[in-house]
């Protein structure tokens, strides 16, 4: 039983549960995810696997107690051998829950470097929190070395129940195609410009103003750009208010919520991201598989999914003209030089975060922890 916080593919902790649900089911494995938040689009696509999905129907920065009532419900029902819980809230969710009913196995992923929520605030109470039911887990996890360090370091998480699980990437939806990225660039309308891409949901921790600001800068290159970004959130008027003020709306594309994130790998040039917290953003796993080079902050993880020679791209949080000229760096760089970064990327990334690979690292801690908690036979004398 894999339970999160929601389940719209929007964001990039969601696809990883939907991507591991599915390859465990092909497995073998019978898996459920239990979403606390209810189910809204877009839905998730498990590629024929057989993955059960039941929501909480809680509503956000409500506690209630019905939604607890039905996970204890559904937990005592199903019998769940492993439960396997991802983001804050859902951890939290799990934990409580462990003493009221049957949980042989509960392992907890957290998958950013802090624990924010869509508002990014209120991350000390929860690490606060997590702390205090750090012994009702068998076992948490973070999706990066940075992230481990640093919920070690401030005790949100004790070390000896600590492991680095990172996110895993299947090959196949992302593989570099010719045919398809001209026929995506026609459907975009774009010709010669070197396009960006920016993918995330539209709130304060990915820093999308200071993405804009750097633009500017970035547009100083004497290369013709333009800058796409997929995702909705709550910062879209304030972003829209502000491409305008800074005089970069002709070349600033709000694309929305899509669900052809591979295809606009394909069409896109570069990959820019400006976020102020990650864990390891499954993003620049998806751009690395595409053979993306990509331009991001030197935040969490970011720097363990790119090969050590292309790092210098990496830029501190909140500093728009250094994000600018890192992007007018790559942009001003020739088609063979770009598609060497690509190609250098691409096998990086598949070499350490394959979904294969990394699936078989939870299938032997989800059997080495049911082995440990098998209770021993009693012989009769």
């Amino acid at each position: 039983m894999m339970v999160t916080t929601c389940l719209s593919l929007t964001g990039g902790a969601e696809t990883q549960v939907v991507n591991m649900a599915a390859g465990l089911s092909r497995r073998g494995w019978d898996v459920e995810i239990v979403t606390m938040l209810p189910l809204c689009p877009p839905l998730p696509d498990f590629r024929g696997a057989q993955v059960r999905v039941t929501s909480l129907e809680m509503e956000r920065g409500v506690r209630g107690l019905a939604g607890f009532l039905r996970f204890l419900s559904e937990v005592r029902d199903r019998r769940p051998d492993v439960v396997h819980s991802h983001m804050t809230h859902a951890s939290l969710l799990t934990r409580t829950a462990r003493p009221f009913c049957p949980m042989p196995v509960l392992i907890c992923t957290l998958h950013g470097h802090k624990m924010y929520s869509v508002k990014a605030e209120g991350a000390a109470l929860r690490e606060l929190a997590h702390r205090l039911t750090d012994g009702l887990a068998d076992i948490t996890t973070a999706v990066s070395e940075a992230a481990g360090e640093r919920y070690a370091r401030v005790k949100a998480v004790s070390r000896k129940r600590l492991m680095v699980i990172p996110n895993g990437i299947p090959e196949e939806a992302y593989a570099p195609n010719q045919v398809v990225r001209l026929r995506e660039r026609r459907n975009l309308n774009l010709r010669d410009e070197f396009a960006w891409l920016a993918v995330g949901r539209l709130e304060k921790v990915k820093d999308y103003a200071t993405m804009l600001r750097a633009f500017p800068v970035a547009l100083e290159a004497d290369v013709t750009q333009v800058l796409l970004i997929a995702g909705a959130g709550s910062q879209r008027p304030h972003l829209d208010a502000l491409a305008e003020e800074l005089g970069i709306t002709p070349y600033v594309r709000f694309l929305g919520v899509r669900t052809d994130i591979p295809q606009l790998m394909q069409a896109a040039d570069g990959l820019v991201l400006s976020s102020v917290f990650e864990g390891m953003p499954l993003v620049m796993l998806e751009a690395g598989v595409s053979g993306l080079p990509m331009v991001a902050t030197r935040v969490g993880g970011n720097a363990e999914v790119l090969p050590p020679e292309q790092r210098m791209l990496l830029v501190p949080p909140r500093r728009p003209r250094e994000l600018g000229l890192a992007m007018q760096r790559l942009a001003c760089l020739s088609d063979a030089e770009r598609r060497a970064m690509g190609e250098a990327a691409r096998e990086f990334v598949l070499s350490r975060f394959g979904m294969d690979a990394i699936l078989d690292q939870w299938e032997e801690l989800y059997t080495r922890l049911l082995e440990q908690k098998r209770i021993p036979e009693t012989v009769e004398i």
